[in-house]
C-alpha cells in the first residue's frame, strides 16, 4: 500500500508499506546484483549506512547460483542475511544487453548464458516464477528493453509486445502468490513504461499499463545512451499520465543530479551502479564534488573525505590512508569508498524527503546541485 504522504510540487514524499516494512520515499536502492554489494559490503553494513531497499538481478542469480537453490535455502532474504525490502529486476535489460545471440519471440526470448553459453529461455511466466522464487518484495515485470536508437516502427512493436507480456506477468504472479509453498505470497508487482525517446509512444503506453492497476510503475529504457535533456524531456511527458498514488521507478538512474532533477519531475525510486562501481575505482561524492581519491593532492590529507560525513570511511580514517590502500590494490580502500558513496546517496535521499515535508524542495535543490558544481 502506497501513501502520498506530502507533494512539493511535482515532487512527491511517499510511503510504501510492504510485507518486508515499510519504504520512505523518494528512495534510492542500493544495487547488489548478484544478492551483495560490489565491494565487500554486506547486509550489516547496509543498515549501519541507511539502506532501505537491496536490489538484486533476476537474470544473474537465475544463472548462478540458481532460483531454485536460493528458494530451497529459504529465499533471498534469509540467504543474504537482509530483512528489509528487496527488489528484483526482471532480467529482461541483462537479457537485450548480455545475452548476445537471441531470438525474440511473442512467448519469450530465447538466449545463450554469458556465463557458460547454456540455452536460456525467458518469458514473463519464467521471469515471475524465478523472481517468486527468489521471494523478493518487489517484482519487476518482464519487458522489452529495446535500443534508444530504434526506429520508430520497430519500438511501437516491441512496446506493444511488452504490453502483452505485463498482462501475462500480472496473471502469473496472481497464480504464484496463491500457492502454499510460494516463500513470499505478498510479493508486489511493478509494470514497465517504454518508448525510448518517442514522447507519444510513451505516454500511449503510460496509459495502457495504469488501467492493470499494477503496485508500482517504473519508466525504463532510459539512461541507456540518449542525453540527460531526452531522458528528462520524456520524464516530463510520461510522469504525469502515470498513477501518482502509485510509485513511480526510474529504472538505472543515475547521478546525484538525475536524481535531484528527476525527484522534482515526480520519480520517487531509483537505482544505480555509479556510487558502488565509481567508488570501487576510487572515485567518491561529496557535497562539494566528485573526488579522485588517487590523486597525489591527497598524499597528506589527514581530513576525511568529507568534514561532517558520519559514514563509517569518514568517521576513522582519512584520506591519505584511503589513497595509500587503493594505490597499495588493498581491498579495504575500494570498500571504504563504495561504503562513503553508498552512505552519500542514502543520505541525500533523506535530505530530499525532508526538503519536500518542509516544501523548501526547490531551494534545496539548487543549493546542493550549486555546491556539487564548485568543486573543492
Amino acid at each position: 500500500m502506497y501513501e502520498l504522504l506530502k507533494t512539493d510540487g511535482l515532487a512527491k514524499r511517499g510511503r510504501l508499506e510492504t510485507v518486508h516494512g515499510a519504504i520512505e520515499t523518494p528512495v534510492f536502492m542500493n544495487v547488489g546484483t548478484a544478492a551483495a554489494i560490489k565491494g565487500a559490503v554486506d547486509a550489516t553494513d547496509l543498515r549501519e549506512i541507511g539502506t532501505q531497499v537491496e536490489l538484486s538481478n533476476t537474470y544473474h542469480l537465475h544463472v548462478r547460483p540458481g532460483d531454485e537453490v536460493i528458494k530451497k535455502l529459504g529465499g533471498l532474504h534469509k540467504f543474504m542475511v537482509w530483512d528489509k525490502p528487496i527488489l528484483t529486476d526482471s532480467g529482461g535489460f541483462q537479457v537485450f544487453s548480455l545475452a548476445g545471440l537471441r531470438r525474440i519471440k511473442e512467448e519469450g526470448v530465447y538466449f545463450n548464458s554469458h556465463i557458460d553459453g547454456r540455452k536460456i529461455f525467458m518469458g514473463p511466466e519464467e521471469s515471475m516464477q524465478i523472481q517468486s522464487n527468489l521471494a523478493s518484495t518487489i517484482a519487476m515485470a518482464f519487458d522489452e528493453c529495446p535500443s534508444s536508437v530504434a526506429d520508430r516502427d520497430y519500438m511501437e512493436r516491441s512496446v506493444n509486445r511488452t504490453t502483452r507480456w505485463l498482462a501475462r506477468c500480472k496473471e502469473k504472479m496472481g497464480q504464484l502468490n496463491e500457492l502454499p509453498d510460494t516463500i513470499n505470497r505478498h510479493q508486489l508487482l511493478f509494470g514497465i513504461n517504454q518508448g525510448g525517446v518517442y514522447e507519444d509512444i510513451r505516454v500511449r503506453h503510460a496509459k495502457e499499463i495504469t488501467e492493470l492497476n499494477l503496485d508500482g510503475y517504473a519508466v525504463g529504457g532510459l539512461a541507456v545512451g540518449e542525453s540527460h535533456e531526452d531522458m528528462y524531456r520524456i520524464l516530463d511527458a510520461v510522469v504525469p499520465h502515470l498513477p501518482q498514488d502509485k510509485p513511480t521507478y526510474l529504472m538505472g538512474v543515475g547521478t546525484p543530479e538525475n536524481i535531484l532533477e528527476s525527484v522534482e519531475r515526480g520519480v520517487d525510486f531509483f537505482d544505480c551502479v555509479y556510487p558502488s562501481r565509481n567508488g570501487r575505482h576510487g572515485h567518491v561524492y561529496t557535497n562539494h564534488g566528485k573526488l579522485n581519491m588517487f590523486n597525489a593532492k591527497y598524499e597528506l590529507d589527514a581530513r576525511p573525505i568529507e568534514e561532517g560525513c558520519r559514514c563509517p570511511a569518514c568517521r576513522s580514517f582519512s584520506r591519505a590512508y584511503v589513497r595509500h590502500l587503493l594505490k597499495a590494490k588493498e581491498m579495504l580502500g575500494m570498500r571504504l569508498c563504495v561504503l562513503h558513496n553508498l552512505y552519500f546517496y542514502n543520505t541525500m535521499m533523506a535530505e530530499i524527503r525532508d526538503a519536500i515535508e518542509k516544501g523548501t524542495y526547490a531551494s534545496y535543490k539548487k543549493e546542493k546541485i550549486a555546491g556539487m558544481r564548485a568543486g573543492e
